[in-house]
């Protein structure tokens, strides 16, 4: 069995397992308990704070542990705008958002007065940078566009959508869920306020995530009580969770220009392959400006699911798109926002892997994928 979603969530890595075993046996206090057991997790939680900031290039008093990517949007896009209503209320977020941000943005609309300017992308997924200045007011409290996109790999120029949101002197977030392990995670060089991600992605378990937020820009926190993290996330610490995030990402960015270069190239080849030989086959998402470990297609006069179910049958285990929208009868909103038409959005596959991937995989996936298609559409 060849699993290729892990875009959807990824295997916990040994070396993340072996660094998380002492904090869930031996070393097991309340990091906020003073006495000798609580100050050994705390002390493993500060090493894992500080190695975080070391890869995201913040401070370590900058990194908010959370319980995954959504939470930590939530954090990002609520929090920062609740801290900013006496300045405005006006944010400005993409049309190819996960339900993460767009619901938070929904949130703030239904009951705090805020108004959204929801910036469309073109065929390719991609946000215009003229486009968010124009979308730009004076009441504006943040701007949250993603770094890539979950479900067709699109990456964003953050770079020039960040010259725009300094320029303006606005905050900028980004979801960089899905960039983890492939793309440069540190906040000035892309250009950002403000960074979230999920442990699940790159190599951790489910339930940890961390929002990297500048310690100069105000945080309304969303969860109340003991005021751990500084006052911004009240509850205990998940002590194992942190340590096995903390070594998730650093292995990722150890190995992360190696992992490009190699898998982008299978990418490529894989792509190239299944566009030459599915009929009518079409990649979603960017050619270029993409992530190296998704491919997504449409396959028109086909229905995903049966695609899906055949791909399974043969060995390969992928998805029609993002995890937190399965069970949905609706198209996707990101290839609706794309251009899609809703039908041939129902016909959507993605595929992805992790920097482990060979080219035996992808060649035995692509064998698989055009087997399968042929015959969900009755092309044998």
């Amino acid at each position: 069995m060849l699993y290729l979603d892990n875009a959807a969530t990824t295997p916990v890595r040994p070396e993340v397992l072996e660094a998380m075993w002492p904090y869930l046996t031996s070393t097991f206090g309340n990091p906020s308990s003073h006495h000798t057991v609580g100050e050994a997790a705390a002390g493993a939680l500060r090493d894992a704070r500080r190695r975080v900031a070391t890869v995201l290039g913040v401070r370590p008093g900058d990194v908010v542990f959370t319980s995954g990517g959504t939470e930590a949007d939530n954090l990002a896009v609520k929090g920062i705008t609740l801290a900013a209503l006496d300045r405005g209320r006006h944010v400005v977020t993409s049309a190819i958002e996960h339900e993460a941000v767009a619901e938070s943005v929904a949130y703030l609309t239904r009951f705090h007065g805020v108004e959204a300017t929801i910036l469309p992308v073109d065929g390719t997924g991609l946000v215009d940078p003229a486009e968010l200045a124009a979308a730009l007011r004076p009441d504006t409290v943040l701007v949250s566009v993603m770094a890539a996109n979950n479900e067709i790999g699109t990456v964003q120029d953050l770079s020039a959508l960040g010259a725009v949101t300094r320029a303006a002197g606005v905050p900028f977030h980004t979801d960089a869920v899905q960039a983890a392990g492939w793309l440069p995670l540190g906040l000035d060089r892309l250009g950002v306020d403000a960074l979230s991600l999920a442990g699940h992605k790159l190599g951790a378990p489910k339930g940890v995530g961390l929002l990297a937020v500048r310690g100069s820009l105000p945080l309304e926190p969303l969860l109340h009580g003991g005021g751990q993290e500084r006052g911004r996330r009240s509850g205990t610490e998940q002590v194992a969770a942190a340590v096995g995030l903390a070594t998730a990402l650093e292995l990722a960015e150890r190995d992360r220009v190696e992992a490009v270069d190699r898998v982008s190239g299978l990418r490529d080849e894989f792509i190239a392959r299944v566009l030459n030989e599915v009929p009518r086959a079409r990649l979603t998402g960017h050619p270029e400006r993409r992530l190296p470990g998704i491919a997504s297609f449409v396959f028109p006069g086909t229905s995903g699911e049966a695609v899906l179910l055949e791909l399974e049958r043969r060995g390969v285990v992928s998805s029609s798109g993002s995890a937190c929208a399965a069970g949905s009868d609706e198209p996707s909103p990101v290839l609706l926002a794309i251009g899609i038409a809703p039908e041939v959005a129902q016909t959507a596959v993605r595929l992805s892997w992790t920097a482990a991937v060979t080219a035996a995989d992808l060649d035995r996936t692509a064998s698989a994928v055009v087997a399968s298609v042929e015959a969900v559409a009755g092309l044998r």
